[in-house]
């Protein structure tokens, strides 16, 4: 058994950062727990399988991207007990600590629709979550002249659902591009009742929808895939309804997704809550029955929708608090549900929706309204400068 004064289980976006955070406060014992040796930077997942970057910029080795000073256990935990104040090892380890941040991410529960992990080994079906699908995707697209592409958006929560989206829209701009277009259908699978959700940004993805010919079916899931026979089985969300069979030539899948699940057998869940996620007050990101737990990031069961771009404020705000605890204080900051999805709409535009937990626009220049639309601009910083940013800042507790 060894004792640490912060314990992260995760070292991704969001425990990194974090530990960054706290160390550069002075806080000299903090330790991460991650067992992968590669770090990856997954809101350029989309741009690779959409073919405007390589999907070697979005990995580097874990042990470059840890922030100095703070240590590194590479294992996976298995579980852990709050009222023992200790997380248990996959080698029979047992980690004690006086806080504990949790953000390990979401998994991808791929078995939840009947048939995909199977169509996974086809030709036709991949997927952009999935680094290792990433080339593939990409060169579905590329290849790609006639026939019919299907994308789908699992129904929430889900890691930046909106970016399900973008490789779709990036594909009609090359097949625009290079004169097929006209001859791929394009279908949208969208579980909510409009594209976003936000009016004004539902009216500039549905004008460039509209521009593209792309066949949107809200209110839609991927309930069942038949990759032998090239077929995706969809219907309204929920189980009801009757069911469509929709032939493909290229199918983009993005599954349902939740915690992982040695974190869903632990007590940190709300009960009855099926996705496994950590209990939070979602402004102090305190766990609401351990006051040395806490949890942010797509693990936390806050109210925001799921994004990197939800962390740079949850990390602030996470760091704060717990900096606060240590000092014998009340943990008073609190986050304000901002998060940000920025839509590739075409290979040299973007669409910048930022908003916060009730779907209202919250732009972070708040004269600058007219930044949901889109803009040239927004294209160089999400796809240049903020990749950059991630690297050098973000992932030192800077940014």
């Amino acid at each position: 058994m060894t004792h640490h004064r912060i314990v992260i289980i995760g070292g991704g976006n969001a425990g990194l950062s974090v530990a960054g955070r706290l160390h550069r406060h002075g806080v000299d014992d903090v330790v991460v727990i991650e067992p992968r040796d590669q770090h990856r930077f997954q809101p350029l997942f989309s741009h690779a399988a959409g073919g405007v970057a390589r999907a070697s910029m979005t990995v580097r080795p874990q042990a470059s991207v840890m922030p100095k000073g703070v240590g590194w256990i590479q294992e996976a935990v298995v579980d852990l007990d709050p009222d023992d104040a200790s997380v248990v090892l996959a080698s029979g380890r047992r980690v004690t600590y006086d806080q504990l941040i949790v953000c390990p991410g979401m998994q991808l529960d791929w078995d939840r629709v009947p048939g995909l992990t199977a169509a996974l080994g086809t030709p036709s079906v991949a997927s952009h979550y999935e680094f290792e699908l990433v080339p593939k995707a990409s060169r579905l697209l590329r290849d790609l002249r006639r026939g019919t592409a299907v994308f789908t958006q699992p129904p929430g929560p889900a890691k930046c659902a909106g970016a399900s989206q973008k490789p779709m829209y990036l594909a009609c701009d090359y097949w625009r591009a290079t004169g097929v277009l006209s001859d791929i259908r394009v279908v949208m699978i969208v579980p909510d009742p409009t594209v976003f959700g936000i009016p004004e940004i539902d009216r500039e993805l549905e004008r460039k929808i509209a521009e593209y010919g792309i066949e949107l079916r809200t209110g839609t899931e991927l309930r069942s895939v038949d990759g032998a026979n090239r077929t995706a089985e969809i219907g309204p969300v929920g189980g009801g309804g009757a069911s469509e069979r929709l032939p493909y030539d290229v199918l983009n899948a993005v599954p349902p997704q939740s915690a992982p699940d040695w974190l869903k057998s632990t007590s940190l869940p709300a009960a009855g809550d099926s996705g496994g996620f950590v209990e939070v007050d979602p402004e102090t990101l305190r766990h609401v029955r351990y006051d040395n737990v806490w949890a942010l990031g797509d693990a936390a069961a806050t109210r925001n929708s799921k994004s990197g771009g939800a962390l740079r404020k949850q990390t602030k705000v996470l760091a704060e608090n717990v900096l606060a605890v240590l000092d014998g204080k009340e943990p008073t900051t609190r986050y304000d549900g901002y998060t940000v999805c920025p839509f590739t709409v075409s290979r040299s535009t973007v669409v910048f929706a930022e908003f916060d937990d009730q779907y209202r626009l919250k732009p972070t220049i708040p004269f600058w309204k007219s930044l949901s639309r889109e803009r040239r601009l927004s294209w160089l910083f999400d796809r240049h400068i903020l990749p950059w940013v991630y690297w050098h800042m973000i992932l030192k507790g800077r940014a």
